[in-house]
């Protein structure tokens, strides 16, 4: 698919019956496998990509994190979108100029989220965090091609669990164009349904929290329409590594090599992308 089509394809999954999965890979390899696997789009972690270079989520240069999209992008012929944090900045402008920047990448999509990086003053105030969505979605309506603006509200993740101030962002976060509304870490299926029930755009919820375990079928008949997962599928795999190593230093055994996955399975994923 050339550009156009990937991105219109990354949209039309947003408006087909049931819910869909948006797995979210750490690195070329693991891209190219969920590819291989059979899903339908994929999205960037930002916390995955952090820890996967030492550092603290928050802590990787917009220049490194468009990098990483780039490669991304560039292992599969699947739609992308990027987890891009507070986009750069706190300013509007900021927001903008990430957009355009996302675009260049051959990114399908982005998220944007409210969260101001602060731990002492987590959540930007009402008007300016609806002000960077709105920069974000008439900068999206520029580009040359298709854009999924998903808008984030980070309320849960950062000892604020108000529903109603939660609802009240999201809505706002549609009237003001975005094409996708998240809120990362509500924990039942009521408070769920009810975010779906409060707004008319698609909306993205994160599987692999602690207590949020819901299946598919369970996610698409509370109106859920893409499900992420965040940094899990990066901490699935380094708990397994971390425990290896301590059975190693601790134990001076190796059983946990009888999980591992064989080099004929992993070069049988990734056979079909060598002959490019």
């Amino acid at each position: 698919m050339n550009q156009q089509q990937k991105n219109a394809r990354f949209r039309a999954l947003h408006h087909q019956p049931g819910a869909f999965i948006i797995p979210n890979p750490w690195d070329v390899g693991t891209a190219r496998i969920l590819a291989v696997i059979g899903f339908d789009a994929l999205a960037t972690t930002s916390a995955g990509l952090a820890f996967s270079l030492g550092v603290k989520e928050g802590m990787v240069s917009r220049q490194q994190v468009l990098a990483h999209c780039r490669a991304i992008v560039d292992a599969s012929d699947l739609p992308v979108s990027a987890d891009l944090e507070k986009g750069f900045g706190d300013t509007p402008e900021d927001v903008a100029k990430t957009i355009r920047d996302a675009a260049l990448t051959g990114l399908a999509g982005c998220s944007i989220e409210d969260h101001t990086s602060r731990r002492d003053d987590p959540i930007f105030e009402f008007d300016l965090a609806v002000e960077r969505i709105q920069a974000a979605s008439e900068e999206k309506q520029s580009l040359a091609n298709d854009f999924v603006l998903t808008a984030r509200c980070e309320n849960y993740l950062w000892g604020r669990p108000d529903l109603d101030d939660t609802i009240k962002r999201l809505k706002a976060f549609e009237d003001a164009g975005a094409d996708v509304l998240y809120a990362p870490g509500l924990s039942d299926l009521d408070s769920i349904r009810t975010v779906c029930a409060s707004v008319n755009k698609p909306i993205n919820v994160v599987m692999g929290m602690p207590g949020t375990t819901f299946g598919i079928s369970e996610l698409a008949d509370a109106g859920v329409k893409r499900v992420s997962v965040g940094s899990a599928l990066f901490r699935a795999a380094f708990g397994t590594f971390v425990r290896a190593a301590k059975e190693m230093k601790q134990q001076g055994t190796f059983t946990f090599s009888s999980n591992a996955i064989g080099f004929s399975e992993i070069e049988g994923y990734l056979a079909g992308f060598d002959k490019r």
